[in-house]
């Protein structure tokens, strides 16, 4: 529960990037999209950035008892298959093995405390990860196209069913939604303690959940990039 007339401290994931801005070129930076802690501001949340580290690796709780929620973010790396029994795919990669160690321990901290967590793209397939599901690591070999990532740098736009009273659809209130999606990769086997509820029309699963949890969510599309989706502000909701 958040703090007495307090905005809930919402942490929210970062990734260790090479970026160039003025003179530097190449430097390494610490780094989420602007549109996630614009997201978490407008739902009235407070955006912590979490770098991976080290240390919190090993112990997660020292940074959990500073949060209420988590968000696991996405991004342009994809998961090492090593975690989940897979070789890499030859148009799956870069890896990012600090950032997948340290959310994975976040994940399953997260939830052992019962904290509401939300998965996002990327984040989502760490959730079914630590949950020991498995990752398809080029989706269009499944489903036979590149719709779910059209265009590099552009958001795709498709439709989702969500299964009635899951919740999913709870967080976007209704059983049908239009999303943004930018990825290649998708879930295989859905992790232990997890279930599908959401679907896309080809069949690829866009939302999974722990319904023994108040709010563990994964959703395989950027509600952040849609000032209209109410998904960001239904998980403030769970400690305001």
């Amino acid at each position: 529960m958040t703090r007495p007339g307090k905005r809930p401290n919402i942490g929210v994931t970062a990734a260790t990037e090479t970026v160039s801005y003025g003179a530097w070129k190449e430097m390494p930076a610490v780094i989420s999209p602007a549109s996630y802690v614009r997201a978490v501001q407008r739902a009235g949340g407070r955006p912590i950035l979490l770098a991976p580290d080290p240390e919190d690796t090993r112990d997660p709780d020292g940074v959990l008892d500073l949060l209420d929620a988590l968000i696991v973010t996405g991004g342009a790396g994809d998961i090492d298959p090593t975690l989940y029994g897979q070789e890499l795919h030859p148009l799956a990669g870069p890896v990012q093995k600090e950032r997948d160690a340290y959310e994975l321990a976040l994940i399953h901290a997260a939830t052992r405390r019962r904290m509401p967590v939300l998965g996002i793209c990327r984040g989502m397939q760490v959730l079914n990860v630590a949950y020991g599901g498995g990752i398809e690591q080029h989706l269009p070999d499944v489903v036979g196209h590149e719709q779910h990532r059209h265009t590099p740098g552009t958001f795709a736009d498709h439709e989702v069913d969500l299964e009635p009273e899951s919740i999913a659809a709870r967080a976007v209130g209704s059983e049908r939604t239009l999303v943004k999606s930018h990825h290649h990769q998708g879930v295989r086997e859905i992790g232990d303690g997890l279930t599908a509820t959401g679907w896309s029309e080809d069949g690829a699963v866009e939302a999974i959940e722990d319904s023994l949890c108040p709010f563990v969510l994964g959703v395989l599309w950027h509600p952040e990039e849609d000032e209209k989706s109410r998904i960001i502000e239904t998980l403030i909701s769970e400690v305001s």
